[in-house]
């Protein structure tokens, strides 16, 4: 079981402070962007503000949006689960801003379903076809006769858009998805939908779902690291410029050992 919500827990008592909006901020370091992305910025903030005094707020307005609150200058460091697309990079140079990824984190992208069904393992194929609604029932793929509910992400998503790129290759995700706007959301509605499948970030994974393997390998730190598991991706923080300063030691945390425990913590996989 992951222990993502006992860390939060715990390091919230630090007195972390988040905001809904990032302007909201006056001073510190201001994060704004993925709710993948989000836990790990949350408890980097914990630590930061007790170990060097400087206000960090933290908001999860998604990847998109974190792209447009770094390009507007309305924030310090994006949060993004996903790289900038090419439209994203050319309005930051449009407003002299120069968004450089630095990388937080490896992550796995789970797929996920009820904890009673009997499914272990899916091609990405078969995932396809399930998301685009070619096959709607869970028989179909080697499951119990019923009715398959899917689930994904919000459009201003980096998850959605990894999961696009990763897995629909162009094709459409079915017009009957239901659509939840976190990676917390969306594991909620698969834990207590018998029929559902979704997709979350590795650090989300708890007893709550069952997590399935796609072709043939199931996610963990060693099968990203690997690459066996193909629904892998970086994890980024991205600045403007080369990061300096405070902000410089806070997007250097993945790299120290305290960030790298804080990583492992919360479930996700550390790149260094």
């Amino acid at each position: 079981m992951r222990k993502l919500g006992a860390v939060l827990t715990s390091m919230a008592i630090m007195a972390m402070t988040v905001v809904g909006n990032a302007g909201a901020a006056t001073k510190g370091i201001v994060i704004d962007g993925s709710t993948t992305v989000g836990p790990i910025a949350k408890s980097f903030a914990a630590y930061f503000m007790k170990k060097y005094k400087v206000p960090v707020t933290v908001s999860e307005s998604g990847s998109g949006n974190g792209a447009k609150s770094l390009i507007n200058g309305s924030c310090d460091i994006a949060d993004m689960s996903r790289s900038m697309k090419p439209q994203e990079l050319a309005a930051a140079r449009a407003r002299r801003i120069n968004p450089v990824a630095n990388v937080v984190a490896l992550d796995g992208l789970a797929m996920i379903v009820h904890p009673s069904n009997p499914v272990r393992n899916l091609t990405a194929a078969q995932i396809g076809d399930i998301f685009s609604g070619r096959v709607n029932n869970w028989r179909q793929v080697g499951g119990p006769n019923f009715p398959i509910v899917v689930i994904q992400r919000e459009s201003n998503s980096g998850t959605q858009e990894t999961f696009k790129d990763l897995v629909m290759k162009g094709r459409q995700v079915v017009r009957n998805a239901e659509t939840q706007a976190s990676n917390g959301a969306v594991k909620n509605r698969v834990s207590q939908t018998r029929g559902a499948i979704g997709f979350v970030g590795f650090g989300y994974l708890d007893a709550s779902v069952k997590k399935i393997a796609v072709n043939g390998v199931f996610p963990s730190a060693a099968t990203v690291k690997n690459k066996s598991y193909k629904l892998a991706r970086e994890l980024y923080m991205y600045t403007n410029g080369r990061p300096v300063g405070m902000v410089g030691k806070f997007v250097d945390l993945p790299k120290t050992p305290d960030g790298k425990r804080i990583i492992r913590e919360l479930g996700y996989i550390s790149k260094y």
